[in-house]
């Protein structure tokens, strides 16, 4: 018996190394997935929009800031969050935050308006002072690229998801990386959104 315990304990240990170094593979090659999808992980700095005036908009000069990007639209029942989105705007835009628009008639036709005719609504009825863009589609075929990065885990990194409607809000770091997606109906003034703007 005792035998047979020298033997197992033998063998136990002249396979020891070939176990540790099976599990030190394992383990490398798990971080080494993990780094090469976060290397392919996109950053909205790497793209370029037109601004509602028709001017290039390169997202690279927001590097430090805190971004949201929202769909925008001005016959919804949500449209009175511009009010909000331009109180969050005006609190912390001198923190390293923006705020950038993009007005979208994906739904139910409730953004019909010309870039101009959407310039002279957002300013007489609700002061608008942060970035607007260039009227996009937000879903669907003819999606533009940027929301492609925004709603793709593939690309941003984050997770898979679909505009729900009017004033969805997307977050993105200092960095560019898209950290988290909240619901239209959550309003700009929620907790939920200054807290992340406050944080580190």
């Amino acid at each position: 018996m005792e035998h047979q315990c020298y033997i197992f304990m033998k063998r136990y240990i002249s396979l020891s190394p070939a176990i540790l170094f099976i599990g030190a593979l394992l383990v490398n090659t798990s971080f080494s997935n993990e780094n090469q999808i976060k290397n392919k992980k996109m950053s909205i700095h790497e793209f370029k929009v037109e601004s509602i005036s028709g001017e290039s908009y390169d997202f690279s000069n927001l590097k430090g800031k805190k971004v949201m990007i929202v769909n925008t639209a001005s016959k919804c029942g949500l449209t009175p969050q511009y009010e909000q989105l331009e109180a969050l705007y005006q609190k912390y835009k001198g923190s390293n935050f923006i705020i950038v628009g993009f007005p979208s008639n994906d739904f139910m036709g409730q953004e019909p308006g010309s870039n101009e005719e959407i310039v002279a609504f957002c300013k007489k009825n609700y002061g608008v002072t942060f970035p607007m863009m260039s009227k996009v589609k937000v879903k669907g075929k003819g999606m533009c690229d940027l929301y492609s990065f925004l709603t793709s885990k593939s690309k941003n990194g984050l997770e898979d998801n679909k505009v729900q409607w009017n004033f969805q809000k997307y977050l993105l770091d200092e960095e560019g990386f898209l950290v988290k997606v909240i619901s239209p109906r959550i309003t700009p003034d929620d907790s939920q959104i200054s807290s992340w703007i406050e944080g580190s």
